[in-house]
């Protein structure tokens, strides 16, 4: 799908209505990348491409700060190239990827290797450093270096740093280099053994269950450490009611803590597990009704601050296997937006302003991502979408490489009509 992202000298976006401006259509000059007017342009004589976007809505590029690209060591699930693809069509023009990467992301040579194999793509790539050398929890890995070569965090996505000592000292790392610390947050001795939420459906289906407790103790933890070093600590994919209350009163201390929820969470429950199906075995796993309402109330009063979509992908070989066997984790960077405008906006959860902030200004400014401000002379960085198109998930259309999600076949909201990064512009079928 690369091959459907243009270069152009001049682009004109026409009839777009700007989210948060004013109401009316308004056309975006954009020249050698840079927007170089707004409003009503009328000398279209330069004009090497136009799009007219009928009304349809424009914002800041979008960024998912949550995503596995699986490359180098598994191109079979997903690559580079093919992660970028479906971010694009997704509505994303930025993507940070995690380095639980065979091998991982722990040196400066990975950082720049998986940068330059990014290059060229219209969405712009930020890596993640793993925390600990091959993320074995033991060694720190080379942060200062893997700032330099361009990682824009750290984390051993998948396995949490065990050992406090370790975490202690990556959070001060944090705070002098300005770089957030991603936990995985998750007790292993109490998530043992578990696939699914540990509650009454999990009784009466006779699943292994992981203990919200599991994820609540460790981010106290990982709390508690960040305020004794000043440290800068970013929560991912929250799922607990806990959670929520740690994040909020850490906030309230004023800690540099800051924390993302998926859009599965925000949708999904643990009785989606009553149809045994591996599309619904997540990490952290779904959570029952009660606490899905915990996490859009906290999404719209602020305590959580974005949505990142964990865009896990997997074999179909490793997604038909047991259940048990089945490995955790969806494709979502394609779904994301339409799982949004269904539970947050048709809702009323969040109002359409609130819904691009946390895609795109909240993202970006937990990892110090560029801006995507829509304003004369600034970087063209846009997404142009409208929120009315209804769509039937249909993996098999996918351009992520894999096909492992729990909405196939299910009715979403909402369609991505393009974006624009510089002087490269993609428009959707």
């Amino acid at each position: 799908m690369a091959d459907k992202f243009s270069e152009h000298e001049s682009i004109l976006l026409k009839n777009g209505v700007i989210v948060g401006g004013k109401r009316s259509p308004v056309d975006i000059l954009i020249e050698k990348g840079t927007v170089k007017e707004i409003g009503s342009v009328t000398n279209l004589s330069k004009i090497t491409h136009t799009v007219d976007l009928e009304g349809a809505y424009v914002s800041p590029g979008w960024a998912d700060v949550h995503v596995h690209l699986r490359e180098p060591g598994r191109e079979d699930e997903e690559t580079i190239m093919s992660g970028s693809d479906a971010a694009m069509a997704g509505g994303f023009t930025a993507v940070c990827c995690m380095p639980n990467t065979d091998p991982p992301l722990d040196s400066e040579d990975m950082i720049t290797s998986v940068k330059e194999r990014a290059n060229g793509h219209l969405v712009e790539l930020f890596p993640l450093g793993t925390v600990s050398k091959e993320r074995k929890g033991e060694e720190l890995a080379e942060i200062g270096n893997m700032v330099d070569a361009g990682a824009v965090g750290f984390s051993d996505d998948g396995d949490p740093v065990e050992n406090e000592e370790l975490m202690r000292i990556a959070l001060e790392y944090s705070k002098m280099f300005g770089v957030p610390i991603v936990n995985h947050s998750e007790v292993k001795s109490l998530a043992k053994g578990g696939i699914m939420n540990e509650g009454a459906v999990s009784a009466r289906l006779g699943i292994p269950g992981i203990p919200s407790h599991a994820e609540d103790i460790m981010v106290a933890r990982d709390i508690r450490l960040a305020e004794l070093t000043d440290g800068r600590l970013h929560v991912p994919h929250i799922s607990s009611k806990e959670t929520i209350e740690l994040v909020r009163r850490a906030k309230s201390k004023g800690l540099a803590v800051t924390c993302e929820v998926t859009p599965h969470h925000l949708s999904l429950t643990d009785s989606n597990f009553e149809k045994f199906d591996a599309a619904y075995k997540m990490n952290p796993p779904l959570r029952t009704i009660d606490v899905v309402e915990a996490l859009r109330a906290a999404l719209a009063d602020g305590t959580i601050d974005c949505i990142a979509s964990d865009h896990a992908p997997h074999s179909p070989e490793e997604n038909e296997a047991d259940l048990l066997d089945a490995p955790f984790g969806l494709v979502g960077l394609e779904t994301a937006f339409g799982v949004c405008v269904v539970n947050l906006l048709d809702t009323k959860i969040l109002k359409l302003e609130e819904l691009v902030e946390k895609l795109s200004t909240a993202p970006r400014k937990i990892y110090n991502l560029p801006s995507a401000e829509i304003k004369v002379g600034e970087n063209a960085n846009m997404t142009f979408f409208d929120t009315t198109t209804e769509w039937k998930v249909d993996s098999s259309q996918f351009h992520s490489q894999s096909r492992n999600t729990p909405f196939e076949g299910m009715t979403l909201k909402g369609k991505v009509l393009g974006v624009v990064n510089g002087n490269k512009i993609y428009s959707a079928d």
